[in-house]
């Protein structure tokens, strides 16, 4: 029986020509884990998330279609992105520092002007953008709008 008594957003869906290595990339440079993972005839998916995060869940759904296997299937880019909020500024310096190490970080650490914050960005195996930031206040701002219970 579902707990869920109103709508709400749930996840986004992206398309990956490796699964593998999508899901190598989010959870060796993100904090997301694997929650899920799904086969049928016409591919493969994962649904990835924040580990435990039960009262607000947010996924990430990666799919592999069959026929797409092998291409490099980005559309977040080069500006759209998915954007995680990291609690330290040295969160967005080490998660720069792996990516750099992978060849996948698309922009540098740097200082942006309120409300943005420290942000760098990284580059999944299909080309999605994947923006890392500390100080935006995305989370604190739906804290103080809409109460403190949940992280």
């Amino acid at each position: 029986m579902s707990r869920l008594t109103a709508a709400r957003w749930t996840h986004v869906a992206l398309p990956t020509g490796d699964l593998d290595r999508a899901i190598e990339f989010y959870t060796s440079l993100t904090p997301l884990v694997v929650l899920e993972r799904f086969a049928d005839a016409d591919g493969e998916s994962v649904w990835l998330s924040n580990d435990k995060q039960a009262d607000t869940p947010m996924v990430l759904v990666l799919v592999s279609f069959n026929k797409d296997k092998g291409g490099q299937l980005g559309l977040l880019t080069p500006f759209a992105h998915i954007g995680i909020e990291v609690p330290e500024r040295s969160d967005v310096d080490a998660m720069a520092e792996r990516a750099r190490e992978l060849g996948a970080l698309h922009w540098e650490p740097r200082d942006m002007p309120d409300p943005v914050g420290y942000i760098c960005a990284l580059k999944d195996p299909d080309g999605n953008v994947v923006e890392i930031s500390h100080n935006q206040k995305v989370f604190d701002s739906v804290q103080k709008l809409w109460g403190s219970s949940a992280e």
